[in-house]
């Protein structure tokens, strides 16, 4: 039986499982990531996390610009590997990989598929209001996030979990899944579940314009915002021609008196507030472009025109 294992992954939230299979003992051939990219101010290349714990722990780094050119599907034929695991690695893998490993390959989904399939699944279930999110082992096909499901697990969302918080929750989760499923799949004592086609739904790539406050919106969805945007791209409005970027927001229920934008002093000017279209928005921590995040009560009492402005 071919244990030894290709793993496939990239940021940070993809080295547990990388360290969990290692813990568990299993034969990782070959990890392959994504190729270093400049950073800085220097454009020094910055390498993965995942290639940065791969090279501490003496594994072999393959780190090629596509998975479909001949060379690239040839040299992963040679590495053999009976199992390819992939967990946010950042690329799609054509036919002529699937087919190469005996137990195909598993993917790590931050999601309950078939729901939120895509590049974004963290982030549309918190802009979704949803409260439970979960993670799911799939056998990998040609489809986006469409193969038969292996495992899943649930996960609660709390209300202040933010796409950065929800995301390392899963990964977690997913390594714990996928070592408890890893000897069961191996001996063919798994069945496959299809997933309902009717009821899947997608994510698409998050951009910067998506972090720009629409203050129309309900305070409940801006802060769905808030936190699905966070660390990135972080959501942001503009005051006085300079944009300000809105770490942390709170809805508040309440009658409303104003135009939707407007700064306001809540709680005899303990908390500082934003009409919505519908309840207010405590601001909570911004930060001014150019200057350090801080409280919103510490900057309003710096800048005396803040309260009564209107953000746009």
């Amino acid at each position: 039986m071919n244990k030894s294992i290709v793993f496939m992954g990239t940021p940070q939230f993809a080295v547990p499982i990388l360290e969990r299979l290692l813990d568990e003992k299993y034969s990782v051939l070959t990890v392959y990531t994504r190729p270093d990219k400049p950073a800085g101010r220097g454009k020094k290349l910055s390498l993965s996390p995942v290639k940065k714990y791969a090279v501490e722990h003496n594994i072999p780094v393959m780190q090629p610009d596509t998975l479909k050119s001949a060379a690239t599907i040839d040299a992963l034929k040679e590495r053999a590997p009976g199992l390819i695991v992939v967990a946010s690695y950042g690329r799609i893998l054509p036919a002529a990989v699937l087919s190469i490993p005996k137990y195909g390959c598993l993917n790590i989904h931050p999601s309950l598929l078939p729901s939120y399939r895509g590049p974004s699944p963290v982030a549309y279930s918190l802009l979704g209001g949803e409260q439970t999110s979960g993670v799911t082992l799939i056998l990998m096909d040609e489809g986006m996030d469409s193969g038969p499901i292996v495992a899943q697990r649930k996960v609660n969302i709390s209300n202040d979990d933010t796409t950065d918080t929800l995301t390392g929750k899963l990964f977690l989760e997913g390594a714990d899944l996928l070592i408890e499923s890893l000897p069961l799949w191996l001996q063919g004592k798994i069945k496959l579940i299809p997933q309902d086609e009717s009821k899947a739904t997608y994510s698409r790539i998050v951009n910067t314009d998506d972090g720009l406050i629409n203050w129309h919106l309900s305070a409940v969805e801006i802060g769905y915002r808030i936190r699905a945007f966070s660390p990135w791209p972080g959501t942001y409005t503009w005051w006085d021609g300079k944009r300000i970027k809105i770490h942390k927001g709170v809805p508040i229920d309440g009658e409303t008196r104003g135009k939707p934008g407007e700064v306001v002093a809540l709680y005899a000017g303990k908390r500082i507030g934003v009409i919505t279209g519908d309840g207010y928005l405590e601001i909570c921590q911004l930060q001014l472009e150019g200057k350090k995040e801080m409280s919103a009560v510490d900057f309003a009492r710096g800048q005396r025109n803040f309260v009564g402005s209107v953000l746009m």
